[in-house]
């Protein structure tokens, strides 16, 4: 599951649904750690007692974002961090668009929760695309720049509509 940093009330509260229902059918939920979606993905993730993956653009010794620094010591202790690259290494702007790759391979499906038309989110589902797994995207408000990426992936890309946990559910069973 991955959106926007800078996600709305909106794509935060989707994402905390979708993460939620996903624990409840007992999925693992993968996401990068980042504000936003990433880490209301996280977050839910863990209070619903469920299994998650942080997927970091530097070492594991390095949490990125500071300001998530407690969520990634509690994923390491409830969940899992991993990344590519060894201890020490620093996030940089092109390992960001190098750890969406995994992302994507590790995960059955992608979910774009909230994606702006030029989001860093549209690499990762370029990726799951690419890799021939299973695509979602949340629609939202046709006035909302921070949904005009989604709408963007389902219209000309494929991916599928996803409105709920069942939905995504859905998705996930029928990439396996």
């Amino acid at each position: 599951m991955v959106g926007a940093r800078a996600a709305t009330g909106y794509g935060e509260h989707v994402a905390m649904e979708l993460a939620a229902g996903l624990v409840a059918r007992v999925y693992t939920v993968v996401s990068g750690a980042g504000y936003g979606i990433d880490g209301m993905a996280h977050r839910a993730t863990l209070a619903a007692h469920g299994d998650t993956i942080a997927v970091l653009a530097g070492g594991v010794d390095r949490f990125y974002p500071a300001g998530h620094d407690t969520l990634l010591q509690r994923i390491t202790e409830e969940g899992l961090v991993i990344s590519e690259l060894p201890p020490g290494s620093p996030p940089t702007r092109w390992r960001f668009l190098q750890r969406n790759r995994i992302l994507a391979s590790i995960s059955a499906a992608t979910v774009v929760v909230e994606a702006g038309w030029r989001s860093g989110s549209l690499n990762t589902a370029g990726h799951a695309h690419a890799l021939g797994r299973k695509l979602g995207a949340v629609p939202g408000p046709v006035t909302s720049a921070a949904s005009a990426g989604c709408h963007r992936l389902i219209r000309d890309f494929g991916a599928t509509l996803v409105t709920n946990a069942e939905e995504v559910a859905e998705l996930v069973r029928t990439a396996n």
